[in-house]
């Protein structure tokens, strides 16, 4: 066999390399691998030609142009000594992904997308004949097929980067029909280790289309491998992939509040974990987009369960993780782009955490957001909407820390304080209007016999039970339970009195079948608040004490009638 053979200048050799391709193909001996080997750099031009050739053409078009083309590529690709070069290997891949149609149109498309992914499978699945070729060389078959599917990998990675570097030239960017191409070739490898190079250059490789042009079953395969932990990429992909596909973003706060209430976590700094974990409080900081989506899907979530005290504390465990990401991130956009709905003056004054004020202050900060938020909701001129009022209530949902700040105020604040107090816990909890009169004078008759018991010397449980039940509330007014145990639970907890009685004044959370969701809720809350620093943490012994025996007596009643 001749060694040095020219190439035919005319019609891309693709006779000459056939035949080649056919001599190779037909004999295994040590001459006729030597004439590959002699062969391959002018192979690899050849190929590079093809591929600059139909890499703009559908493959109907190519097909017509250069009939032998399915018939060398194959024929190339079952050759082991041409694929198990690095090089020639992407050479070939990248003209087979020139053929493959995303979306066949006809007979002819169909078969060749058939005939890829046959050949495809023949080349990761390794044979008797490649097999044998591979012992030759003492290479392990793992080895051998993971190399084989990184340099397929790597070729069209290569191709993505490579437009991605030029884009600004027109005639050098990437058709969009090619990025969907690869993007379904990319579907039955996704979960594979070695394909995350080419899932991440899919996920951010620059596009000035208005129509997403990745396939939705590639963008729907990646979120769910991400949900179920088969696959693993970088931060910027995983935002990319929120950024380009709605529904993975919705699929991913779907299954965090799932999982959160699902699996109940000992503490809420576990839930803080678990939600920082998931990446989307750093994704909504840097993307005020991302933070209004994932606030919308907060809303509907909290309207399905009606307020559920559970979700509650999901909403506002993120909230204190997406400002800790928007303190990291250090953006300079206005808080405007995260709270479009909200006046500014309120956003700034819940956004500071109460970690950040010195609790001597506390009194005086709660004034404020009180002061602007009746400011607000009572503007006749502004607010006449349920719309408006809802927002302004649910953006103190998502601060819910100074609410809980309220709640240990309560016992210890003079009169006047404790009025805009307990207009705050009103509106918190029923912030409709037209009966929010009437609800702060109820809690207010309940409040002022609590307060004269605080800092009793001598005090008993039916003392308390005679507060709560004053004007037959309990009874009559169920829709006040959750204030007064609210009530409660500052009594117990920040007054002298309510420590001597706490062991005898657990029953008092369920009277008349009051539920219990809330109060543990808020305990757990408080119990974060006392025991961790950076929340303002208190270093009163008492009251964790009694926030650790009310935690267990209500967990014990819960089981109790789950049973």
């Amino acid at each position: 066999m001749a060694k040095g053979t020219s190439i035919p200048a005319s019609s891309f050799g693709f006779k000459y390399w056939l035949n080649k391709a056919v001599e190779w193909g037909q004999t295994t001996t040590f001459e006729s691998q030597q004439d590959v080997c002699l062969h391959l750099p002018k192979l690899q031009e050849f190929l590079k030609q093809i591929y600059g050739t139909i890499q703009h053409m559908n493959t109907t078009q190519a097909l017509k142009s250069f009939p032998l083309i399915g018939q060398l590529l194959g024929r190339l690709c079952w050759n082991p000594f041409v694929v198990a070069h690095d090089e020639r290997q992407q050479n070939l891949l990248q003209c087979l992904w020139c053929l493959y149609s995303a979306e066949p149109e006809n007979a002819v498309e169909l078969k060749a997308n058939d005939w890829i992914w046959s050949l495809l499978q023949s080349l990761t699945d390794v044979d008797d004949g490649v097999r044998s070729f591979i012992q030759t060389l003492h290479y392990p078959e793992e080895e051998y097929h993971s190399k084989l599917l990184k340099n397929m990998v790597a070729s069209l990675v290569k191709e993505l980067q490579g437009y991605q570097c030029d884009r600004n030239f027109l005639f050098l960017r990437l058709p969009p029909e090619r990025r969907r191409n690869l993007s379904v070739l990319c579907l039955p490898i996704i979960t594979l280790p070695e394909a995350v190079p080419l899932v991440e250059a899919l996920l951010t490789c620059h596009e000035d289309d208005l129509d997403e042009t990745l396939s939705a079953e590639f963008l729907d395969s990646v979120s769910n491998g991400l949900l179920q932990k088969k696959i693993f990429l970088s931060e910027f992909a995983v935002m990319n992939l929120w950024l380009r596909y709605l529904p993975s973003l919705e699929q991913a706060i779907f299954h965090l509040t799932e999982t959160l209430i699902s699996h109940p976590c000992a503490s809420l700094l576990e839930v803080e974990a678990i939600i920082t974990d998931s990446l989307l409080p750093k994704a909504s900081a840097c993307h005020p987009s991302l933070f209004r989506v994932l606030d919308d899907l907060f809303r509907a979530i909290l309207l399905e369960t009606d307020g559920h005290p559970k979700i509650i504390t999901i909403i506002q465990a993120f909230t204190r993780c997406f400002v800790q990401a928007l303190q990291q991130v250090q953006t300079q956009m206005s808080l405007k782009l995260y709270f479009p709905y909200n006046h500014q003056s309120l956003v700034m004054a819940l956004l500071m955490h109460p970690s950040d004020v010195p609790s001597a202050a506390w009194s005086q900060h709660l004034i404020s957001i009180v002061q602007i938020l009746k400011r607000i909701v009572q503007d006749k001129e502004v607010t006449r909407t349920s719309a408006n009022l809802f927002e302004n209530w649910f953006l103190l949902v998502r601060f819910g820390d100074w609410v809980n700040v309220a709640v240990q105020q309560l016992m210890r604040t003079a009169d006047d304080i404790s009025e805009m107090l307990l207009w705050l816990l009103v509106f918190y909890h029923k912030p409709r209007l037209e009966s929010q009169q009437e609800n702060h004078l109820l809690l207010k008759s309940v409040y002022d016999q609590l307060k004269v018991l605080s800092n009793k010397t001598t005090l008993n449980l039916e003392d308390v039970r005679t507060a709560l039940v004053t004007g037959n509330l309990y009874t009559e007014q169920s829709h006040m339970k959750d204030l007064i145990n609210y009530l409660l639970v500052s009594f117990l907890l920040f007054s002298a009195g309510g420590h001597r009685i706490a062991k005898e004044s657990v029953q008092l959370f369920t009277l008349a079948g009051a539920a219990t969701d809330g109060v543990s809720e808020l305990l757990a809350r408080t119990a974060h608040r006392l025991k961790n620093k950076r929340y303002g943490g208190s270093k009163d012994d008492k009251v964790q004490v009694t926030v650790e025996f009310l935690q267990q007596q209500l967990q014990e009643i819960q089981q109790s009638a789950i049973k």
